[in-house]
């Protein structure tokens, strides 16, 4: 039996029961007061599914208020659908095929990816290589900035968008920022806020890496400029692995990605590479993970496209 023909898929009071146990663990809360004890589920034919009301501050409120659900008109169940896609598409579902794959429009399936990819970003609070381990960082380089115009004959790298990503070997999860000045000092940020100190940080022989590199318990380099790829267990093949998956992807099913749309993109590859097969997470589980991260995180359709 598919995992698509679940209950919570096709019948809507079943997609809010499947919520609510993964937003409310211990029962509803109410997003206006913070209230949880004198909350009663409003009934009714012309009540809302899902509708409750909280006798503390006398509002209704759904478990969608407060998430990125909130003022959605697709039902609860299609944004379901639109998660598990997300979720299971190890390189990524474009808008046009949720579009038709689920039925709503081209701008509407747009707007859900958006607020999907925000469900999936990681808050970045736990540092990485706390065990101690090797924690890769290295740098791409992928589209084009915006408003850059490259001139005819120019060669290098300028006119690309260029991005830092961490990952940590123990535990397998990867953290990407934009960092398209890639300055020594933003570099440095990004790895100092991100890598624990008893980390040991594993690097090619960039010299972005070099004076950060002396705050962990090690900093390691390959020297890829001089055909070394391997020394022992130094590496960076690992976070070039992750680059690869996010490169097809980004080229392959998306195509283009604005520079103000960028951060949210690499939160969707970061989450799918971090809950991967490998690491004992499934299509459900993903989905069951990305369902934790829909609180707080409402996006407007205009913030959507400012990139805020």
């Amino acid at each position: 039996m598919s995992a698509l023909s679940a209950p919570h898929f096709h019948n809507e009071e079943a997609a809010y029961a499947f919520v609510e146990a993964r937003v409310w663990p211990e029962g509803p809360v109410c997003p206006h007061c913070g209230g949880i004890d004198r909350i009663g589920k409003m009934g009714g034919k012309s009540t809302r599914i899902g509708t409750y009301k909280c006798y503390q501050c006398r509002k209704p409120f759904t478990v969608k208020v407060g998430t990125i659900f909130e003022s959605s008109h697709v039902p609860l169940r299609i944004w379901l659908q639109a998660m598990y896609l997300v979720a299971g598409s190890k390189k990524g579902i474009s808008s046009n095929q949720l579009h038709r794959t689920l039925g709503v429009t081209l701008k509407t399936a747009w707007f859900m990816s958006h607020r999907i990819r925000e469900a999936m970003r990681d808050g970045g609070l736990d540092l990485l290589g706390t065990s101690g381990g090797r924690v890769e960082a290295d740098e791409t380089y992928i589209g084009q900035k915006a408003g850059y115009v490259r001139e005819a004959g120019e060669r290098g790298s300028q006119h690309k968008m260029r991005v830092v990503s961490l990952v940590d070997r123990d535990s397998g999860k990867a953290r990407s920022f934009p960092a398209n000045s890639l300055q020594r000092d933003q570099v440095a940020q990004i790895v100092r806020a991100n890598v624990a100190k008893e980390a040991k940080l594993t690097t090619d022989e960039s010299r972005l890496y070099a004076a950060v590199g002396r705050e962990f318990a090690a900093h390691d380099t390959v020297l890829h400029g001089a055909g070394i790829y391997v020394r022992g267990d130094v590496t960076t093949n690992t976070v070039e692995g992750f680059f690869s998956i996010f490169k097809r992807g980004m080229r392959g099913i998306y195509q283009h990605c604005a520079e103000k749309h960028l951060h949210r993109y690499l939160a969707e590859f970061d989450f799918r590479y971090s809950n991967r097969v490998a690491l004992g997470f499934n299509d459900a589980d993903r989905t069951d993970t990305m369902l934790k991260g829909i609180v707080g995180k409402r996006l407007t359709y205009r913030q959507s496209h400012i990139g805020a």
